[in-house]
């Protein structure tokens, strides 16, 4: 019988409009497998929300400290998103995916667009890269979870339904896509995806 291990580690990129529930369902997949699964925490020069921490949900940094990591070309991807700078650190997924350490990323379609990209020019990141897009049922949907949020006016709301609309277009540049449900059917999709994609055949080296 051949001797299969890992050739290397999962990234598992989670797309999809504001207020789709990505956050929750990428946390949960992280607290349902760590420490097998890590989450990679993107830097942000946005103000943190009510309980958010730093180093935890995202590393809160000046706009200063953001442009002078760019300039040293620290980021994989970087964007900005209504309004704010948002960027996935080099370091923060390279080394982990060589130990065979599967990651799990909550990124905007600019951001994934950027991560294929680089995919693309990049073995170790082509043969890990996972792509999924989360897509609302409608657009209602979005604006009542934004509405019961709390956390924007009525002009941000619509302009986040804006970009949610642009955003949702883009769903066939992912290798896959979940129409939202409840938050309990949608992380048991997300979790048997990655449960499959961990054992497909081009992950798999024979050591025998």
């Amino acid at each position: 019988m051949p001797d299969l291990r890992r050739a290397g580690g999962l990234l598992l990129i989670v797309s999809g409009p504001a207020g789709c529930g990505k956050t929750t369902v990428c946390d949960r997949l992280y607290q349902s497998h760590v420490p097998k699964l890590n989450k990679v925490i993107t830097t942000t020069t946005r103000e943190p929300r009510e309980g958010e921490k730093d180093g935890v949900d995202y590393h809160f940094v000046s706009n200063r400290q953001f442009d002078d990591d760019l300039n040293k070309d620290a980021f994989y991807e970087h964007a900005i998103v209504h309004g704010s700078k948002y960027g996935v650190f080099k370091a923060a997924i390279l080394g982990k995916l060589e130990t065979g350490l599967d990651l799990v990323l909550n990124v905007d379609v600019q951001g994934a667009a950027t991560l294929r990209k680089a995919a693309a020019n990049d073995p170790l990141l082509g043969a890990s890269l996972v792509s999924l897009f989360l897509m609302p049922a409608n657009l209602e949907t979005i604006r009542q979870r934004l509405d019961e949020r709390g956390k924007d006016d009525a002009q941000e709301i619509a302009r986040r339904l804006k970009v949610a609309e642009n955003e949702v277009a883009r769903w066939r540049e992912y290798d896959y896509c979940i129409v939202s449900g409840s938050k309990e059917d949608d992380y048991a999709r997300i979790d048997a995806i990655y449960k499959a994609e961990k054992i497909r055949v081009k992950r798999l080296v024979d050591e025998g």
